[in-house]
């Protein structure tokens, strides 16, 4: 059976993050988070965020979901103002977030059950489970599963509702380094089958480089865009290519980082 997610940028979204600024009002002060963003993401297009831990990245994707309205600015989605939470755009967090008292293939049928649309669409379920190669898994719970497969479910739930606009938040950050390196490659063939747009908030620079079309680094909080690098590698990617351990070398530089770290 072929599946359903054929590579096709025309449908999926740009989204446009036009001078956008944050914070949060505390007790005593105001909290300033973002200061003044300006990025496109295209259609197709890979991008990850680079900066120190606490610095907005987070809270960007957050904003990007619809999850809250920025202080000033605006966020689209193909020139129409971000509103509310979209299925088009599903955030992926650094938890699973799985429901331990349902399998996997019910984890997966959640979102399309509570959007009213399972019965027409049940048969994404068992592309999804393909894609992310869980198929013996299906009826498995979460606590049977290793920290890698819980993370591909957690995936695949976002990826069964077909998202134009994929948002992860730091979604390997909590795995060990073998199945961290597995579910980066396993992440890039994804990204390549399915064609959604993606914008990935990482602490890893080797992480970014070696799935991202694009590169950009904040600063410190309030965040403010200090770098922009082009990664023009085709996939797969190499820890050791010459050009890659150059661009490592140039990020680490902008993030304050010596260069034989």
């Amino acid at each position: 059976m072929a599946l359903a997610f054929d590579q096709d940028f025309s449908r999926n979204l740009t989204l446009t993050i036009d001078n956008v600024s944050h914070g949060y009002d505390l007790a005593d002060r105001r909290l300033q988070v973002l200061d003044n963003i300006l990025i496109t993401v295209e259609a197709g297009e890979f991008v990850a965020l680079l900066g120190p831990s606490g610095c907005g990245k987070s809270t960007l994707l957050r904003l990007a979901a619809g999850l809250e309205k920025p202080s000033t600015g605006a966020l689209k989605e193909d020139g129409r103002t971000i509103e509310k939470p979209d299925p088009d755009r599903i955030l992926v967090f650094q938890e699973a977030s799985l429901f331990p008292w349902l399998t996997v293939r019910k984890n997966i049928a959640a979102g399309l059950d509570a959007r009213g649309v399972l019965k027409e669409q049940a048969h994404r379920i068992d592309e999804v489970l393909k894609l992310v190669k869980l198929e013996a898994f299906a009826d498995a719970y979460p606590h049977q599963l290793s920290g890698g497969m819980a993370q591909r479910v957690a995936i695949a739930r976002a990826l069964v509702n077909d998202p134009k606009l994929l948002l992860l938040d730091e979604p390997f950050g909590r795995l060990d380094s073998l199945t961290r390196l597995s579910m980066q490659q396993e992440l890039t063939r994804l990204w390549r089958a399915a064609g959604f747009t993606a914008l990935l908030v990482t602490h890893d620079v080797e992480e970014a480089l070696l799935l991202a079309d694009r590169v950009i680094v904040f600063s410190d909080r309030p965040a403010r865009i200090v770098a922009e690098l082009a990664v023009d590698k085709p996939h797969p990617r190499r820890r050791d290519d010459a050009d890659l351990v150059h661009l490592r070398q140039t990020l680490l530089q902008r993030l304050g980082v010596a260069d034989d770290v």
